[in-house]
């Protein structure tokens, strides 16, 4: 079962990303501690670094519905929207190579979402 390290390995290991926690000052502690992954000026990914209860993805609209009938595990995303995002649930029935795939596919989509001028930049690293 995948770890808040091995999942903050892997979503680093994807070009050009950087971390933020930029809720430091919001008063929910939940929020406080959640941990973003982003790919130029935008996020593919969320965790809370503390509880490492589920993580919040972009996906394909059309994969959205399919992806949460199939597994107990994916939910509508977290504070986002719903129609874009799910959240998926660690230690559940969504096996770790899933999520690392969901993960992928976030940050692809996220990354063609780019302006051609951070593609370039991201390109560059």
């Amino acid at each position: 079962m995948m770890n808040i390290e091995e999942f903050r390995d892997y979503c680093q290991s994807f070009k050009g990303v950087q971390e933020k926690m930029p809720f430091s000052d919001v008063s929910d502690k939940y929020s406080r501690d959640v941990l973003c992954f982003y790919i130029g000026s935008k996020w593919f990914c969320f965790v809370n670094i503390e509880i490492f209860d589920f993580c919040c993805l972009k996906c394909a609209p059309n994969r959205n519905l399919e992806l949460q009938a199939s597994y107990m595990g994916i939910k509508p995303g977290w504070h986002m929207n719903k129609h874009h995002w799910i959240s998926v649930y660690f230690n559940q029935d969504v096996p770790d190579r899933t999520i690392k795939g969901l993960v992928q596919q976030s940050y692809d989509i996220v990354y063609k979402s780019l302006s051609k001028k951070e593609k370039e930049l991201i390109q560059g690293i």
